[in-house]
């Protein structure tokens, strides 16, 4: 089977790219299970951009503040110069977001941005709008229920994939691979991803040597009621606090001002280690209030956080919810080019969150990821197109490994307990040596295919940790007691 473009995964990035592939291109998108078990799905919050040529400077500046210094300025500049465009063509092609009585935008503000530049859709439903409307959008074969296991790389060239499927593996060969799977979510006890997300991809990119950066950079969101028995846990918007939530402990009192002056609005790094460093202060919870919301725009403007918290029996917005940080975006990943391109293989592309395109540098500001997916996805369409080079394809023979082992499972909670307890928000030297220690021992044990990638990833996040000596962003190293 032979394809011009296979794009590994079917969230904003790889249906964007798929949305941008002349019908007549032979295009197959590949993912593991439903197509809504993304992390574009669950994404509440909106897509930033810069409105006018005027917020194009003050953007770019607030996403290198942001990221702490360690931003790739001129991908950032791509990003905003970008980011209009990229709205146009979906309103253009039938994308609603939001609007006021008269027909106008509506604009809302997240931590670290200086003004109001964020559209929304379905009030707190961005995500699954905009995953509905690329779907519809799309004209190009899928192929689910199933997972890519491995990259059929010659000589530095890319020459398509490995495909597992219904317990069977097969080739399917194609000029140019795109890789769009997201990221490690499912590496940490507690997350706010979808349950596929489970870094597959970049553990198979380790092995194949190809270079992943910055995997020390996660970030982990601030707001999250944990208090679910599954791993994927409830993600409360930050819009919510950028429309007027507060955070508060058990005796009422608003804690976030001793940490930093803009209290609830500083960065996303900032909360998360604010309220874990809290915590462990005072032994005191934390809580989420909407006390300053009028209950009908409140069910009007975020409808799924409010039917979500109240069938869990909160009289939402009137009582407050416990809250805690909990896992959220990789910002690092498989290092592309500004054309998303992988450097050390030809007709290899990653776009999306499992790439590292240095637009986040140290810590994601909100609302720029959906922004990234799109804008990356179609630079890496952009230069599949105009590249005209043949190719001759290659046969590979089919990968031959135990794809799994009957004690995975339990293998795979001891790793997302040990990330989570040793390699999360505040981290040490002892308890990164910990992780390796545990990571190095399951890979020599025998294990399955899929559960070697996740330990490759993860090996992957605490090496990068244990090389950044200092603290920035959202990787934080605390001297040992």
């Amino acid at each position: 089977m032979q394809y011009d473009v296979i794009i590994i995964g079917a969230g904003v990035a790889g249906l964007y790219a798929s949305m941008n592939l002349p019908k007549e291109k032979k295009v197959l998108l590949i993912n593991k299970r439903e197509t809504f078990k993304c992390n574009t799905f669950y994404a509440q919050g909106g897509v930033a951009l810069a409105p006018n040529e005027a917020d194009i400077p003050v953007h770019i500046q607030d996403t290198l503040d942001a990221g702490s210094g360690l931003c790739n300025e001129e991908a950032v500049k791509l990003l905003s110069e970008n980011s209009k465009a990229a709205i146009d063509t979906l309103i253009k092609n039938g994308f609603e977001f939001d609007k006021g009585e008269n027909g106008e935008l509506l604009y809302t503000k997240e931590a670290a941005h200086s003004c109001e530049r964020i559209l929304h859709a379905g009030g707190d439903a961005t995500g699954r709008y905009l995953h509905h409307f690329l779907l519809e959008q799309n004209t190009h074969a899928m192929l689910s229920n199933a997972r890519v296991v491995d990259l059929l790389i010659k000589d530095g060239m890319c020459y398509g994939v490995t495909v597992l499927e219904h317990r069977k593996v097969r080739n399917i060969y194609a000029k140019d691979v795109i890789i769009a799977s997201g990221g490690v979510g499912s590496l940490y006890e507690y997350h706010t991803n979808a349950p596929t997300i489970s870094a597959d991809m970049q553990g198979l990119c380790v092995e194949k040597g190809i270079e992943l950066e910055r995997m020390e950079m996660l970030q982990f969101h601030p707001t999250v009621f944990v208090q679910s028995a599954n791993a994927q846990k409830q993600l409360l918007t930050e819009a919510l606090r950028g429309e007027g939530a507060t955070i508060e402990d058990e005796n009422g009192r608003r804690f976030m001002f001793d940490y930093d002056k803009r209290g609830e609005l500083a960065s996303r790094d900032i909360v998360s280690k604010s309220i874990y460093k809290y915590k462990k202060k005072t032994g005191l919870q934390v809580y989420l209030a909407f006390e300053s919301f009028e209950e009908k725009y409140f069910e009007q403007r975020f409808p799924n956080i409010c039917k979500n918290l109240r069938g869990v029996g909160y009289n939402i917005p009137k009582q407050r919810v416990p809250i805690s940080p909990a896992f959220h975006y990789a910002i690092g990943g498989i290092k592309t080019d500004l054309h998303a391109r992988v450097p050390s293989v030809k007709h290899l592309y990653a776009v999306g969150e499992v790439a590292s395109t240095g637009v986040h540098g140290a810590n994601r500001l909100a609302s720029n990821s959906l922004l990234e997916g799109l804008v990356f996805a179609k630079k890496a369409v952009s230069d599949i197109l105009n590249n005209q080079e043949t190719k001759e394809f290659l046969d590979f023979d089919v990968t031959e490994e135990l794809m799994s082992h009957k004690n995975d499972k339990v293998k795979k909670n001891q790793l997302r307990h040990i990330m989570w307890e040793n390699v999360s928000i505040i981290r040490t030297n002892n308890g990164l040596n910990d992780a390796l220690s545990t990571i190095n021992a399951l890979l020599n044990e025998k294990i399955g295919r899929l559960l070697k990638f996740r330990l490759l990833t993860a090996r992957e996040i605490v090496l990068c940790a244990l090389q950044r000596k200092e603290s920035i962003g959202v990787h934080t190293i605390q001297e040992e007691n």
